[in-house]
């Protein structure tokens, strides 16, 4: 079975909509969806998922960390692909400090959404339940979230709990 590490981020401007990658058709990886800021972590980036998100939003959009206020890590996801291999997503939270233009990347047309509209737009079921968790709960919590992707019933859902310490929350 193989890992496959990814670290995205959820960046608000101050009217609080959120920039995403509407990738191109012919991408190789999520073709054609609405997809948060980030991508695939490097090998050497394996312990440190916060230098692969800020890599990736630098490569995707330009944004430097001093563009940035507050990059937090908010959730990890853990999925199973098709029985061959794990998924483990690190989602990041942050601020953009000034007003950013959007551009085209090499991989896609960047936009501002606000978040209640991206859950009628063809973006992933993970994308789906971190935006209705963080809708409901996160965005009053500075905790981290950690959920695992299941399907009883052919519907895609995550089981969240708070990831902490055996006597501590982590904050």
């Amino acid at each position: 079975m193989k890992l496959r590490q990814m670290a995205v981020a959820f960046l608000f401007n101050k009217n609080q909509d959120v920039l995403f990658l509407q990738k191109k058709l012919n991408n190789s990886f999520l073709p054609g969806l609405l997809v948060p800021i980030g991508g695939h972590i490097e090998k050497e980036e394996m312990s440190d998922p916060n230098k692969a998100c800020q890599r990736e939003i630098e490569e995707e959009t330009g944004l430097v960390d001093t563009d940035i206020n507050n990059l937090m890590l908010r959730y990890v996801v853990l999925r199973i692909k098709g029985y061959s291999e794990i998924r483990i997503q690190y989602v990041y939270f942050g601020n953009v400090l000034d007003v950013y233009k959007v551009t085209e990347s090499e991989e896609g047309q960047l936009c501002w959404k606000n978040l209640n509209e991206v859950l009628s737009d063809n973006v992933t079921e993970t994308t789906k339940e971190v935006v209705n968790h963080y809708d409901e709960i996160g965005q009053f919590s500075d905790q981290v979230y950690v959920g695992t992707m299941k399907s009883d019933d052919g519907t895609p859902e995550i089981t969240w709990a708070i990831l902490e310490d055996w006597d501590r929350p982590i904050k």
